[in-house]
């Protein structure tokens, strides 16, 4: 049996799947009383079996779609019942191919302590009268009814239009948060970029060269967590050398669900650039590897985005890097006669030169270029940048601020915005002269 193993505190990983340890205290306060089964499953949940013939994924997201929407109470009790005999059939028919997986003996468990809890007999039906279900394939029906698995088409008719919010990884890394601050980080090993109840999304850094703080993206996870009747639980992984165009269990779609292809998959450019549709939360992903490392942008609606609890934890993308995994973003100091680090070969000039090329804009996206270049010497980071100024382009709601050219809080203090000076680097006369200036005015 494949144990799971610790990367980080507070963070497991099995199969290579990374999972926090504080989704284990998930879940709703009023919610019916079979999503206790998430206190002891939501590991199951969120874990992907370990082949492709274990169906684990597929039981767990069956027994909470059969059991959403019931409350505690002797009316109901025989459909919670029925819900658990049916789970526990569906684990029994995966047993052979479940073997050693952790999933599958936290589900097993779990089913007959709810079972005993509940007086539930072991003999019985496991199916209760079909549910009515929509009649198109993606739930797309148009009609004057709220559309379950379309985002937009589901909110009430002249509702006002849905706010999205953007962020962004990349390069050394650089991260574009929700509310349009621009920070570089060091964040080395696995952190949660996005963490709220439709996704999950976990990116993990590595050196860039040695003995240098520079991380860039190496393995990208994300999690689009079971809804209603429109999709399955699925994961998508990518890792350096391996951006493949499927879920981790080879499907392109959201399962089997009537909804399912309100989540696709796409592949624009095989081996470099995949985009991830989720029309129904209204989410689109953007994947790239440029070199040997990943590149992430995202755009969702901020209904989406703030759907979290209060004590869901750390999001990079919500409120950026902690303060002690920040860098300073001033550029390296050249040394003297040679380039601003010793693995790098570009000079200031050079690498100012080679931005340039694809980024006529002074901004941060830019500066980000110029620093990666002079940090680490890897060419590949100058289309990092360009990219990931593309994706915002096309992904952010707000073109007019599309460029970002002032530093934002991931700074110390006294540290200046870009192309602005502060006093401390003012010539003295100039300091003198607009001293007097302000004497003058003072005096009308």
């Amino acid at each position: 049996m494949q144990r799971p193993r610790a990367s980080r505190v507070g963070e497991l990983e099995f199969c290579g799947i990374p999972v926090w340890a504080g989704w284990m205290g998930m879940g709703r306060r009023d919610a019916p009383f079979g999503y206790r089964l998430l206190g002891m499953l939501t590991l199951a949940l969120w874990l992907p079996a370990v082949s492709c013939q274990c169906r684990i994924l597929k039981c767990n997201s069956e027994y909470l779609s059969a059991t959403s929407g019931l409350h505690v109470g002797t009316e109901e009790s025989a459909e919670f019942c029925i819900a658990l005999r049916a789970y526990s059939q569906c684990t029994r028919k995966t047993a052979r191919a479940c073997r050693g997986d952790l999933a599958y003996h936290s589900a097993v468990h779990g089913i007959e302590d709810l079972m005993n809890q509940h007086n539930c007999s072991k003999v019985g039906p496991t199916q209760t009268p079909a549910r009515a279900q929509p009649t198109s394939l993606d739930c797309m029906v148009h009609s004057d009814a709220p559309e379950l698995c379309n985002y937009e088409k589901s909110l009430q008719r002249h509702a006002p239009h849905p706010n999205y919010t953007h962020c962004g990884l990349f390069g050394d890394p650089h991260l574009r948060t929700f509310t349009d601050d621009f920070q570089t980080c060091k964040v080395r090993g696995a952190w949660p970029l996005i963490d709220n109840n439709y996704l999950f999304v976990q990116v993990t850094n590595v050196a860039v060269v040695p003995g240098s703080s520079a991380t860039a993206t190496s393995k990208l996870t994300v999690i689009f967590k079971n809804f209603q009747e429109c999709v399955d639980q699925k994961v998508y992984q990518a890792e350096t050398d391996d951006l493949p165009a499927a879920f981790v269990d080879g499907s392109r779609n959201g399962g089997e669900k009537h909804g399912a292809n309100s989540l696709r998959v796409l592949e624009k450019v095989a081996g470099q650039h995949i985009e991830i549709h989720a029309k129904y939360i209204g989410t689109t992903i953007v994947v790239r590897q440029l070199g040997h490392y990943l590149t992430f942008a995202v755009r969702l609606p901020e209904e989406v985005a703030n759907s979290f609890e209060d004590n869901q934890g750390l999001q990079l993308c919500l409120k950026g890097c902690p303060t002690n995994e920040r860098m300073d973003w001033r550029l390296p100091q050249p040394r003297k006669g040679g380039s601003a680090a010793p693995h790098s070969a570009f000079t200031r000039e050079a690498a100012t030169a080679k931005c340039r090329e694809r980024l006529p804009v002074d901004d941060l996206y830019f500066r980000s270029c110029v620093f990666d270049l002079l940090t680490t010497g890897n060419v590949n980071f100058t289309l990092a940048a360009y990219y990931a100024f593309e994706d915002v382009k096309n992904l952010h709601s707000n073109k007019d601020k599309l460029h970002i050219y002032q530093r934002t809080a991931d700074h110390s203090e006294g540290n200046s915005a870009p192309g602005r000076p502060s006093l401390q680097t003012l010539p003295i006369a100039h300091f003198l002269l607009i001293c007097s200036l302000w004497c003058c005015l003072a005096r009308l």
